[in-house]
């Protein structure tokens, strides 16, 4: 593998969808949330920045053009399952995020059997757009885990009555946690509606996918 830049930025990302899984194994939250959050938003940074490069300094390559869409589906699949792991709100998130990877795991399986010709199909502006959504979604919910596991920190020593009676404002909030609580539940809320959108252009684009492909599938 030539070793330039746009494609050691592709094998960072590579490199980084494991290590959003052993961040987790291996430091104590919510400091592995935060390195989490951080290494996914910074490879999904890449993502871009590597094929412009590659296209700007003449150093496009079969290594990595065969590099780049797998980095992209093993982030974004072990994204999701550390987030199904170790998310406080996983049981919102393993739905959408099923679909994601079966669509995923559907589309390489077409890909592979159509073998030159899927190179012909056009990727929609639409697909572009899942693979943004699908990002922003993964990286909200990633820090959310970092806001829930401080909140929890916050609010140690305090059981459900009083976390309650702040909320209502029945009773002193010098920390301010009554602010934090609401600004938490809201990211949440943002961060589990945006992977529902995800899930649902994925689905979109996928079902879309497969349309075209079907000209390529008969017998003869």
């Amino acid at each position: 593998m030539k070793m330039t830049l746009p494609n050691l930025l592709t094998l960072f990302r590579l490199l980084a969808a494991p290590g959003v899984v052993l961040v987790f194994l291996l430091v104590p939250r919510p400091v592995a949330d935060w390195l989490a959050c951080a290494l996914f938003v910074g490879a999904a940074a890449t993502d871009y920045v590597d094929g412009y490069l590659a296209r700007r300094m003449g150093q496009v390559s079969r290594i990595g053009t065969m590099l780049d869409p797998i980095a992209d589906k093993a982030m974004v699949a072990l994204a999701l399952l550390a987030l199904a792991v170790w998310s406080p709100l996983s049981h919102a998130i393993v739905l959408p995020g099923a679909v994601i990877l079966f669509r995923e795991v559907f589309v390489s399986g077409l890909r592979e059997f159509l073998g030159d010709v899927a190179g012909r199909l056009q990727v929609t502006k639409l697909a572009k757009w899942k693979t943004a959504v699908q990002m922003v979604a993964i990286a909200l919910l990633l820090a959310q885990g970092g806001v829930n596991a401080r909140l929890g920190m916050a609010v140690f020593g305090m059981d459900g009555t009083m976390v309650s009676a702040i909320l209502a404002g029945e009773e002193a909030d010098p920390l301010g946690i009554r602010g934090m609580l609401i600004r938490a539940e809201w990211g949440g809320y943002i961060g589990i509606a945006l992977i529902w959108l995800a899930a649902l252009l994925t689905a979109i684009t996928g079902w879309d996918y497969f349309r075209k492909a079907r000209a390529h599938l008969g017998e003869d």
